[in-house]
């Protein structure tokens, strides 16, 4: 049982602590305000390029440095969250294109202080960088820019990367956006035929009756089939454009070599993780196997993997899933629930479901002293639960080190879900620790490994098809053969 009611309802979000309102003069004005600031900044270039700065004036720097991205963040994150909530908006993909070109534009100007600071010698650069007493925050910034030096390009070809991301793989990836968020999927309930997005028909992949999560997936993939051709192509071009730009030109061991440098990973690292994946899938099929047993089939098929071992399709509101996980915050640290409930409070969640609006589920972190914004499509499902979960435990993570500079409060990958992750176990934990009957713990217990599944051994097999479709379609794969993969 929860403490409090809180009667939270389902909505959209409130963005207007990122712009007031996105009218031409305020974001006019806006944009005015931060070319004046890069206007200022690139009087430094001049100070670079005679290498008479100190360690003071670089602390400096930085600090305009940062006051520029912070302001600009806000339109790009506003674009971004706007976008998200609602993918055939006309006005939302104007403004984020507008943004996206201004901001590209911003980007390339600044440039010349990043690409200075990589090609200081470790000497001179070990001289200029603040202490750790002093800004340990502009410490590591400064150092982890560093980490990308060798991969670093000459500043014209930097700057025509930037200008064919914005005008060629942001757009493809917009075009994606729109067309897998506008199909629409037939499925028959209770005798009455449903039109439903993407994550309204997913949460019947999770229902106990086994012919309808055949039906939803069966669903699923005959209306992706129909967009497979165009899919495929999108697919390709990005592949081609990673390889071309970050192993051809930057100089990367491989495509995933980005992503491991990004996230502070070695190689052999990520290698020796997937490595263990792979030699322990026979854990997962044993518990397959068991639970095939429970359901009483002889074998599962690929639709009854997330099938849930109770008989009953409940359903949870969105304000008991609220007070559920708020309450478990609380029992765990009363200050975890306090930073957990201002992102309600502050209505920063969008949790309807609404055609059009993004799939799946995100949490997005713009400035320190900003409550972060949360995404979710809840449909009522247990499982929705997790997520609301899942989501908030990025929150808390934000919150928790928004004492931060917003150029180092954004944590890597890995350790950002360790922080997601920890928050859905902390849910789990208490569910268990208040159910007495066994065929209910076990239901839970099952719904763990479930999500333990999605969450490494399904994400590790993600990694190794990836790997397998770059080297395919750098070969000249065909999206058959990508399939047989």
């Amino acid at each position: 049982m929860t403490t409090t009611a809180t009667n939270y309802t389902l909505s959209g979000w409130d963005l207007s602590e990122l712009l007031a309102e996105p009218t031409d003069a305020i974001v006019s004005a806006q944009l005015a305000d931060i070319e004046e600031e890069v206007g200022t900044f690139e009087g430094l270039r001049s100070r670079l390029e005679a290498d008479s700065l100190t360690p003071d004036e670089v602390h400096m720097a930085v600090g305009r440095y940062e006051s520029i991205i912070r302001k600009a963040w806000s339109l790009a994150y506003y674009g971004h969250l706007w976008f998200s909530a609602d993918t055939q908006s006309t006005a939302a993909m104007t403004f984020q294109n507008r943004v996206q070109q201004a901001l590209t534009g911003i980007q390339n100007r600044l440039l010349f202080f990043e690409l200075w600071w990589k090609g200081l010698e470790d000497e001179t650069a070990d001289r200029l960088l603040p202490s750790a007493d002093t800004d340990p925050d502009f410490r590591f910034f400064l150092e982890d820019l560093r980490r990308t030096r060798p991969f670093t390009l000459d500043e014209k070809s930097e700057q025509i990367i930037n200008l064919k991301d914005a005008d060629g793989m942001s757009a493809l990836m917009t075009i994606y956006a729109m067309l897998t968020n506008r199909l629409e999927f037939k499925l028959t309930v209770d005798g009455e035929e449903q039109t439903l997005t993407r994550d309204a028909l997913m949460g019947y992949v999770h229902s106990p009756n086994p012919e309808l999560r055949a039906a939803a997936y069966q669903e699923l993939y005959r209306v992706y089939e129909g967009e497979a051709k165009v899919l495929a192509q999108i697919y390709n071009n990005r592949v081609r454009d990673w390889y071309n730009e970050q192993v051809e030109l930057r100089g990367y061991t491989s495509p995933i070599t980005v992503r491991n440098v990004a996230n502070d990973v070695p190689d052999a690292a990520v290698e020796a993780l997937l490595e263990v994946a792979r030699c322990n899938a026979p854990v997962f099929q044993r518990y397959f196997r068991l639970k095939a047993q429970w359901l009483g089939v002889e074998k599962l098929r690929r639709y009854d993997i997330y099938a849930p071992l109770a008989v009953s399709d409940r359903k949870v509101s969105y304000a008991d899933a609220a007070d559920l996980v708020l309450d478990t915050f609380q029992r765990f640290d009363p200050q975890v629930a306090g930073l957990a409930r201002r992102v309600f409070d502050e209505n920063h969640i969008d949790s309807e479901v609404r055609k059009g609006k993004r799939g799946g589920a995100f949490c997005a972190t713009v400035r320190p002293e900003v409550t972060p914004y949360v995404l979710l499509n809840y449909t009522g499902k247990v499982r929705d639960v997790a997520t609301l979960a899942h989501e908030l435990g990025h929150a808390l993570h934000s919150l928790l080190a928004a004492d931060h500079s917003m150029l180092t409060q954004h944590p890597s990958l890995p350790l950002a879900e360790t922080a997601s992750v920890f928050a859905e176990m902390l849910l789990t934990e208490r569910m268990l620790a208040e159910e007495s009957s066994p065929l209910v713990r076990r239901e839970l217990l099952a719904a763990s490994v479930d999500d333990m599944y999605a969450t490494v051994m399904r994400q590790a097999f993600f990694v190794l098809f990836e790997k397998a479709a770059h080297a395919a379609i750098l070969d000249n794969a065909s999206p058959e053969q990508l399939y047989e993969l």
